[in-house]
């Protein structure tokens, strides 16, 4: 009786070998030459080919459940957890937690298969490979630190939509810096960047986007040395400010938003954080989290930062700064306010003198006249002016703005017990009643 064997390519070649090798047309040392096998490895397979003919050229574990393969009841417990505490995490953090936190023992890709068979991940499709030129990363710890804002919604709607800053170094691709608030502004920039210069010192360059806080982008400014306040006063603290042409040329920076986008809120999630203090709070220990995970050693052990010194005086060089002239009056106008200058010397010696007006973000005024400070009064406050607002700050601006019905508006004037027969849909959500015909 015939017996049906299925063979691989593989065991096909093989069977080949032995039929000669049987047949004594070829020697023990040709056929592994040909089969890339030792001499032992040969005689057992003729042997079995002998004994048993073609089926004993057959794998034996075909057929068979692996001996190293995932239990079922590690595979059932990471699955629960992958669809209830770790829901919407990636194979690679979902792995991470569940090694880490709930000491499983299974490999990145089991996690991996696991979320593709229950529909929990989809592979990506591989992208159309475009080739930028490579540039090496800095050799020093500190030489340049690439900064940007990622405006996300990093507590997954416990909190509100807000822009996390992120400072990272080039050399390293360690996190230095890392902060919320609410848009991307000189000041939240200054902050930021205060808080680094304290833990780590002063880098020697920063490298940003063409953003108007870090450079001049309009055309009708003049001359082109004109610089923004940020450049102003990284200028007074000797860093440079380098500016990148497309978002590949700082590409650490982009490729750490989308990291930090994967992980962050999930990390926040799993500790139930859902205020922004709390965030911030918690941005110190995921920075040290995550540098132990992906930061690198640089080329050198030189530190390129720089310590702060007795004449960095941040409290200063972090305001927002402008000139003005003294008038006959001693008054100088900012911000839709006049302030009027208080001093024991004639008036005449200080008429259309310059003065550096310096606001810091909780909008405290500073006049500073040859480095000192002037006391002054706020004389009185102009009618509100419409104000320049880029289009990155409409919706927060927007957003802080009280819409207050004049006192004539229907939605005043409009007497709901008088309407009793009329069809009234009730408003849902903040939308404008409609009335419907009687």
């Amino acid at each position: 009786m015939e017996i049906l064997v299925q063979m691989s390519t593989k065991e096909l070649s093989r069977l080949e070998v032995m039929q000669r090798l049987s047949k004594k047309q070829m020697s023990q040392k040709e056929a592994g030459e040909i089969l890339h096998l030792g001499n032992r490895q040969i005689k057992r397979l003729l042997k079995s080919y002998r004994t048993e003919g073609a089926v004993g050229l057959v794998s034996k574990h075909r057929g068979r459940k692996g001996n190293n393969r995932l239990s079922e009841s590690v595979k059932k417990q990471s699955l629960s957890l992958l669809k209830t505490k770790y829901q919407g995490f990636g194979p690679t953090l979902a792995h991470e937690k569940l090694v880490e936190k709930d000491k499983l023992k299974l490999s990145v890709e089991s996690v991996r298969k696991i979320m593709i068979e229950e529909d929990l991940w989809k592979p990506r499709k591989l992208k159309k490979v475009v080739t930028h030129q490579l540039r090496e990363r800095r050799a020093c710890f500190g030489e340049l630190v690439q900064i940007d804002g990622s405006p996300h919604d990093w507590f997954e709607g416990r909190a509100e939509v807000c822009v996390l800053l992120v400072f990272i170094d080039d050399a390293t691709g360690k996190l230095v810096q890392l902060q919320f608030v609410d848009s991307e502004s000189f000041f939240s920039y200054a902050q930021a960047a205060e808080e680094y210069f304290k833990h780590c010192g002063k880098p020697v360059a920063f490298y940003s986007d063409k953003h108007g806080i870090f450079r001049v982008n309009q055309s009708s400014s003049g001359a082109g040395d004109a610089i923004t306040q940020f450049g102003r006063a990284m200028h007074e603290l000797d860093i440079q400010i380098i500016c990148a042409n497309t978002p590949q040329a700082k590409g650490r920076v982009e490729r750490a938003n989308q990291t930090l986008q994967d992980r962050l809120p999930k990390e926040m999630r799993l500790l139930g954080i859902s205020t922004r203090e709390a965030g911030n709070a918690y941005l110190s220990e995921f920075m040290q989290d995550f540098n132990q995970r992906f930061a690198d050693e640089p080329r050198s052990e030189v530190n390129a930062h720089r310590s702060l010194t007795a004449t960095d005086d941040l409290a200063r060089i972090l305001t927002w700064q402008e000139a003005r002239t003294i008038s006959k009056n001693l008054t100088v106008q900012f911000e839709k306010n006049v302030y009027q200058i208080q001093t024991e010397r004639p008036t005449y010696t200080m008429r259309n003198a310059v003065v550096t007006v310096c606001a810091d973000a909780k909008q405290n005024i500073t006049l500073l006249y040859k480095g000192k400070s002037l006391p002054y009064t706020i004389f009185h406050k102009q009618a509100k002016q419409s104000e320049v607002v880029l289009a990155k700050d409409l919706n927060t601006v927007i957003e802080t703005v009280p819409f207050k019905p004049a006192p004539d508006h229907p939605w005043r004037t409009f007497n709901l017990s008088k309407n009793k027969s009329r069809n009234v849909t009730a408003p849902r959500g903040g939308d404008i009643s409609t009335l419907g015909k009687g």
